[in-house]
């Protein structure tokens, strides 16, 4: 489903290891897209359709599509990314395969949806309201008073996500989203407001099967607060499964998953662990984006996207060792430049330095000299992203650290 394999700023993403992994499993797969015009976001991936059977092209008549898939007798549908979430649960239950359904759907792509759904379930969550004009915003903001953060009902990336101490400041984050589109293409119409959340920030990614939950790796992210936003993610890296913060996240997600009806494969569970406990920022039906599952991959041997192929081919083996903890064999991080500046980027000055630090393993150059580069304001604005691996922990953090202390603003220089 819809199993686009870059971002539109160069990265690969996970939808790529898909196809082969269940091909490994012995599987042929079959890529089908859920509209005949791609988000714009999508517009320069390329998937390997080699690694495909055939590639479908929905164009909004089901019946079509279901008597093109017939002859391939499907066992398993599942979403390449946020964008085929709803159409993976409506075809996935049209065959009457495994799926999560399609009366929950909404409340799995909708941000407002899903942080009422967790509440009614008993789960803390952020206070919030969903805003259709400026004027009950900034009424609900001056109410609650303090930081709050504005953002798109459906979006991802950062896209759009600002962080308002004034009452000012949301009015004005309002106006840059409504009427604007999204990521996906989609005109915002709403807005979500929501408290801002104080506390460490992780990704728990999960795999199911009906309705029995694994937690297949966990991550924590460092974030910074530059160029006018407060949390701006700058880093990421794996942590042990075990653990008092650990088994309360994990506790939390699979809460939450029950809470949105994920019962079948792979979700994504962001969270922030507050002084009151686990806080659910927002989830997703889907693999974990960013080539997370392939870097956990890496890290332990094994990841998100093994246990979702067996909750779909396997279920067996899912069964018979969900729960098992994964050992972290080479600790693993993305880290992700932060340029502060705009311009003709002339060149980068130390790129040598970082390809030197003992856990360096490899870098994308988003922004090459040349191109124009722009203040990093969220993920579809990083310059440069570096991973970091290495058998010993400290090893990581310490190359981490120090990228952090090359990377500032002499360290872009500008075609005057």
């Amino acid at each position: 489903m819809d199993t686009y394999e870059t971002a539109s700023h160069g990265v690969p993403q996970t939808a790529r290891h898909i196809a082969p992994a269940f091909i490994r499993a012995g599987f042929p797969c079959v890529r089908i897209q859920s509209s005949p015009e791609p988000p714009a976001v999508y517009r320069s991936s390329s998937p390997a359709l080699d690694n495909y059977a055939a590639n479908i092209v929905h164009d909004g008549d089901l019946d079509r599509t279901l008597k093109e898939l017939a002859p391939y007798r499907p066992v398993a549908v599942m979403a390449g990314g946020e964008y085929g979430v709803a159409f993976a649960d409506i075809l996935g239950e049209a065959l009457g395969l495994p799926s999560n359904g399609t009366r929950r759907s909404e409340t799995r792509r909708d941000k407002a949806s899903m942080a009422e759904a967790a509440h009614a379930a008993g789960l803390l969550t952020a206070r919030q309201l969903r805003a259709e004009t400026e004027a009950e915003l900034v009424r609900w903001h001056r109410e609650t008073g303090g930081r709050i953060v504005v953002k798109p009902l459906r979006s991802a990336g950062g896209d759009g996500v600002a962080f308002c101490d004034t009452p000012q400041e949301s009015a004005a984050a309002f106006r840059r989203i409504i009427g604007s589109d999204d990521i996906f293409s989609a005109t915002n119409t709403a807005v979500l407001a929501q408290e801002y959340l104080v506390g460490a920030e992780y990704i728990v990614n999960t795999a199911s099967l009906d309705g029995h939950h694994h937690a297949a790796e966990i991550w924590r992210s460092s974030r910074y607060s530059v160029n006018g936003i407060t949390d701006l993610s700058g880093a990421c890296y794996i942590v042990p499964r075990r653990g008092e913060v650990q088994e309360a996240l994990v506790q939390y997600a699979f809460a939450v998953l029950d809470a949105l009806g994920i019962r079948q494969g792979p979700a994504h569970v962001e969270l922030k662990m507050t002084p009151k406990g686990p806080c659910l920022i927002e989830a997703g039906a889907r693999l974990s984006g960013g080539d997370l599952p392939h870097y956990a991959q890496l890290a332990t041997g094994e990841s998100q996207l093994d246990w979702a192929v067996d909750s779909y081919v396997r279920p067996r083996r899912f069964l018979a060792r969900r729960g098992e903890p994964y050992e972290i064999d080479r600790h693993f991080a993305w880290v992700a430049l932060i340029s502060p500046t705009t311009g003709k980027l002339a060149r980068y000055s130390g790129l040598d330095r970082i390809s030197s630090l003992e856990s360096f393993r490899e870098m994308w150059e988003l922004v090459r000299p040349g191109d124009q580069i722009v203040p990093t304001v969220n993920d579809m604005t990083y310059p440069v992203i570096i991973n970091l691996m290495h058998e010993v922990e400290e090893i990581v953090h310490r190359d981490m650290g120090t990228i952090r202390y090359i990377d500032g603003a002499s360290f872009y220089e500008i075609d005057q």
